[in-house]
């Protein structure tokens, strides 16, 4: 598939004529209703809940999921794209829509069919927006370590607890929570789906961001929030496989969105440096412009190439752990990369809030420290390749 951005052609390499069309709906949707009020949103540190809803609406929130609960039935190889395209948009919108998805993700996999009857059609297209609580002032990525506690209480669980980080945190419908329900490390953890209007829930105030100020990013208290155990994910002790089952997942979204950014970075250097005259010709006529430019586009190509070859693993039901982790290292770190040369073709006015560059790079920075910062990440893919036999 091509998709014409101004006149700037991108291939696609969607299999079949539906996901053509999804992408194309989407494609339009962001250039009416996303891309134009991204940066005074932004700007101003205004969440876009009602646009949400309406994504909702559209079955976009529900994609990778089975059609039977209100899912789109679509592979992680189109997912990721539509990710990408909402991104390249507004990341505070990609973003959340991967986060939504990882918050569905346990019951959505892990869940009993009573559950996943009676609660995932409200949280795919009933409007509902979700978050994922796994990290903790004291255990980010030492995930294990986490000190939030659910005590059985006849047929109830009693959770208390603060998680940190959180994305949509104060503003979410549903929380996924992961807390200690035994033992000291992984096997004590268990995974629960709490209202997000249960008594004793309650945020923070937002963390104050270099960027993505309009995604709200709050610590979540669990003060004796009692939850009935029909809202237990998964078996007791088995959560800590469902959330790093989950994060797998999400590294991938995180790389798609990373690339989204990376590739809205190209089309406005490529757009300026067009446009932009210096000594009697376009500053994209001199060689060392041309030069940085081929080498953004080149490093996002291959990391597009990178998180589509990780999500055809996944479709095919292959073991994509230490892809993922590859697919949101490189993707990243591209963003990062791509970013910072976008500014610098700008010249003085990439560092001016005038123009999106800035944003870009203030938000790039964030895609190489969430879902597992990229050092994880490099732990994660040397022990696949040291211990793997």
């Amino acid at each position: 598939m091509i998709i014409l951005d101004g006149a700037r052609p991108v291939r696609r390499p969607l299999p079949t004529p539906e996901s053509r069309d999804l992408l194309a709906l989407v494609r339009d949707l962001t250039q009416r209703e996303i891309r134009p009020l991204a940066a005074a949103e932004e700007g101003a540190g205004t969440f876009p809940r009602a646009l949400f809803a309406r994504l909702s609406a559209a079955g976009l929130l529900s994609l990778p999921f089975a059609e039977e609960y209100g899912g789109g039935d679509q592979p992680y190889e189109v997912y990721l794209q539509v990710l990408e395209e909402l991104a390249s948009a507004r990341l505070t919108v990609g973003l959340g829509v991967s986060v939504h998805t990882l918050a569905c993700h346990a019951l959505a996999r892990f869940g009993t069919e009573k559950q996943r009857a009676e609660h995932l059609p409200g949280m795919l297209v009933g409007g509902q927006l979700g978050a994922y609580c796994l990290s903790e002032p004291g255990s980010g990525s030492d995930a294990a370590s986490l000190r939030t506690r659910a005590v059985r209480a006849g047929d109830d669980w009693v959770i208390t607890g603060t998680k940190a980080w959180i994305t949509h945190g104060g503003v979410a419908d549903f929380y996924t929570v992961l807390a200690r329900t035994g033992e000291e490390g992984p096997r004590g953890i268990t995974a629960f789906l709490v209202p997000g209007d249960a008594p004793g829930l309650s945020a923070a105030a937002p963390e104050r961001k270099m960027g993505l100020t309009g995604s709200p990013t709050a610590q979540v208290h669990v003060d004796g929030v009692r939850v009935p155990d029909a809202r237990r994910v998964g078996a007791e002790g088995e959560g800590f496989r469902i959330a790093m089952d989950a994060l797998d997942a999400g590294r991938l979204g995180m790389a798609a969105c990373a690339i989204g950014v990376a590739q809205a970075a190209l089309d406005e250097a490529l757009a300026f440096t067009a446009a932009r005259e210096q000594f009697g010709r376009p500053v994209a006529d001199f060689q060392g412009l041309r030069f940085m430019l081929a080498d953004m586009a080149t490093g996002i190509e291959a990391g597009r190439a990178l998180y589509l070859a990780a999500a055809r693993l996944r479709d095919a039901g292959e073991p994509y752990a230490q892809q993922a982790a590859m697919a949101k290292l490189f993707c990243s770190d591209t963003a990062m990369r791509v970013t910072v040369d976008a500014v610098q073709a700008l010249g003085g006015y990439g560092y001016t809030a005038d123009f999106p560059a800035e944003r870009y790079l203030r938000e790039a920075k964030a895609l190489q420290i969430v879902e597992g910062t990229n050092q994880i990440q490099r732990t994660v893919i040397a022990r696949h390749l040291v211990e793997t036999p």
